[in-house]
C-alpha cells in the first residue's frame, strides 16, 4: 500500500491528538486542525478557542490511572485526582514525546466539511482555503455548546440578577457576599456549589432529580478503580457497586436532596468528595427543581422562595456540528446512531472520535477508537455486512433505552470497561473478515493520488 487515503482530523483535544498519533503510527496522510493555538482542548483553561469549560480550581473526577493513553502512562508523581494544568500539561507532552506537534495546523478552525457525489470531503477552512480528503475524523468535543433550560423558566426574561450557563464559570469571586442558587445534579453543580459555599452568603443546590453520589475514594483506592470485569453481567456488578456506594455514602434523600428514580448504574452517578460534607455543614441548602424567577426571587416547585443574585444553569451540553449542514449529520436532542459510537451507517468514510461519555475518562477510549479507524483506513479491518451493522445499532439503542433512564444526558453513554473490551473483540473479529475479503482499502485514495501523498 503506497498510498492510503488522506484524511481530515478536526479539533486536536484530548481525543485529536489521539487520532493525530494512530493515523501517524500508520503512514496514514493527514491534515489536523484545531481552532486554538496549543493542544488539549476541554483541558485548557482560557482555552483561546473559546470553547473549554474549565474553571480556574477544576479538577477531574476521575483517576490520572485510568484517565492517561495505553501507550504513554502519566507521571506517578501526578496526584490521584490531577488539577486542570496537570492534564494540560500531560496533554503538552504527549504530542512533544511522539513528536505530533508539527502536524497539527493551530489557529486553523473548519469553517464547513461538504461531502461530494464522489465521496471525497471538501473542507473549507477559516481561512477561505478549501483542501479535499478521502476521509474525515471528527474529535470536535461535545461539552462546549451549552444547553440552557429547555422551555426557559418563567419569569427568567424579567429577573434581576445574574444567570449565566457552568461554561462560562470561572472562579467564585463572583459569588462572594451573594445568595446563589446552582441548577443541577452533575459534577459540575456539585463543585460549583462546593465553591460558592466558602464565598457566598447562602448557596443553594437545586436539583431536578436525584442521582446516586459517590466519593473519590473507596477502601482507601480511587473508586473508578473498584474492579470491573466486563464478563460478569451487569446486573450482578450493578447491586455490588449499589451496595458499596450506600455504605458508604447513603442514600443521598438523608442529605435532602431528591431519591433517585432509578438503580445505580441506571443513570450517570455524580463522583464528588465535599458535596455532602458541606451539606451536612450548613453551607449548601438542598432545594427541589426551579418553578420560575421572580424579580429578585426564585421560587421553587415546593412553593418555596428564597432571594438569588445569581443562577447558575447546570444543565449540560448539546452535541452539534457546526461545519455540516444539518440535514446531513446531526444530533437532535443529542440522539447520533453509530457503530460503536465511531462509523456511521450510510457514510462509510466519516469518523467520531471521543463521542461518548462514560463513567471514567474518554482518553482511552478515543485512543482505541482511533487505532481501529487507523486499521480500518489500511484496510487491516472490516465492517460487519450492511444489514448486520444496522441490526448491531438498533440493538446497541434498546439496549440504552431499557437500561438508562430518558434523558439527553444518556444518548451516548458507556461503562469504560465494558466498551474497551467490546471494543477490543469487534477489532480481532473485524481483521478476521479483512483477511477473509482480501485486505482491499475500503476507502480509496484519490484525494491522496492527486497530491502524491
Amino acid at each position: 500500500m503506497s498510498t492510503l487515503p488522506k484524511t481530515c482530523i478536526i479539533g486536536a483535544g484530548s481525543s485529536g491528538i489521539a487520532a493525530v498519533k494512530a493515523l501517524k503510527d500508520r503512514g496514514i496522510p493527514f491534515d489536523c486542525f484545531e481552532k486554538s493555538d496549543r493542544v488539549g482542548g476541554n483541558w485548557v483553561f482560557g482555552n483561546k478557542n473559546g470553547m473549554s469549560a474549565a474553571y480556574r480550581d477544576l479538577f477531574i473526577n476521575v483517576s490520572r490511572e485510568r484517565m492517561q493513553y495505553a501507550d504513554y502512562p502519566m507521571p506517578s508523581s501526578i496526584p490521584d485526582f490531577p488539577h486542570h494544568t496537570h492534564i494540560a500539561r500531560y496533554f503538552e507532552d504527549y504530542v512533544d514525546h511522539f513528536g505530533l506537534r508539527e502536524a497539527i495546523e493551530f489557529e486553523t478552525g473548519v469553517q464547513r466539511a461538504t461531502r461530494r457525489s464522489d465521496g471525497a470531503w471538501e473542507i473549507t477552512l477559516d481561512t477561505g482555503e478549501t483542501r479535499t480528503y478521502d476521509a474525515l475524523l471528527v474529535a470536535n468535543g461535545h461539552h462546549w455548546d451549552q444547553r440552557w433550560p429547555e422551555p426557559a423558566f418563567p419569569g427568567s426574561g424579567d429577573f434581576e440578577g445574574v444567570q449565566m450557563h457552568a461554561h462560562t464559570y470561572v472562579d467564585n469571586s463572583i459569588f462572594a457576599g451573594k445568595d446563589v442558587v446552582v441548577l443541577g445534579i452533575g459534577n459540575s453543580a456539585m463543585d460549583i456549589s462546593v465553591e460558592s459555599s466558602y464565598v457566598a452568603r447562602n448557596t443553594y443546590l437545586a436539583a431536578r432529580q436525584g442521582a446516586w453520589i459517590i466519593p473519590k475514594y473507596v477502601f482507601g483506592r480511587p473508586v473508578d478503580q473498584l474492579p470491573q470485569n466486563p464478563r460478569i453481567p451487569f446486573k450482578i456488578r450493578q447491586r455490588m457497586i449499589h451496595q458499596v456506594v450506600k455504605t458508604t455514602t447513603g442514600n443521598p434523600e438523608r442529605f435532602g436532596l431528591p431519591k433517585p428514580n432509578h438503580k445505580f448504574g441506571e443513570a450517570h452517578p455524580t463522583v464528588s468528595g465535599r458535596i455532602l460534607d458541606r451539606i451536612a455543614h450548613g453551607t449548601i441548602q438542598p432545594k427541589p427543581n426551579i418553578a420560575s424567577l421572580e424579580g429578585e426571587q426564585v421560587r421553587f416547585v415546593d412553593g418555596s422562595t428564597v432571594h438569588a443574585d445569581v443562577v447558575v444553569y447546570c444543565t449540560g451540553y448539546k452535541i452539534t456540528f457546526p461545519f455540516f449542514d444539518e440535514d446531513f449529520i446531526s444530533a437532535p436532542d443529542n440522539h447520533i446512531e453509530l457503530f460503536q459510537r465511531v462509523f456511521h451507517p450510510e457514510v462509510d468514510n466519516i469518523f467520531f472520535i471521543g463521542l461518548l461519555q462514560p463513567l471514567g475518562a474518554i482518553m482511552p477510549l478515543a485512543e482505541a477508537q482511533s487505532a481501529w479507524v487507523g486499521d480500518y483506513l489500511r484496510g487491516e479491518y472490516a465492517l460487519p455486512d450492511p444489514a448486520q451493522l444496522r441490526k448491531d445499532i438498533q440493538a446497541d439503542q434498546a439496549a440504552m433505552r431499557k437500561r438508562y433512564i430518558a434523558s439527553k444526558r444518556h444518548t451516548i453513554q458507556v461503562d469504560y470497561d465494558d466498551y474497551l473490551y467490546a471494543l477490543a473483540q469487534e477489532r480481532q473479529q473485524g481483521a478476521q473478515r479483512a483477511r477473509t475479503r482480501g485486505l482491499a482499502l475500503p476507502v480509496q485514495p484519490h484525494a491522496a493520488s492527486a497530491v502524491g501523498a
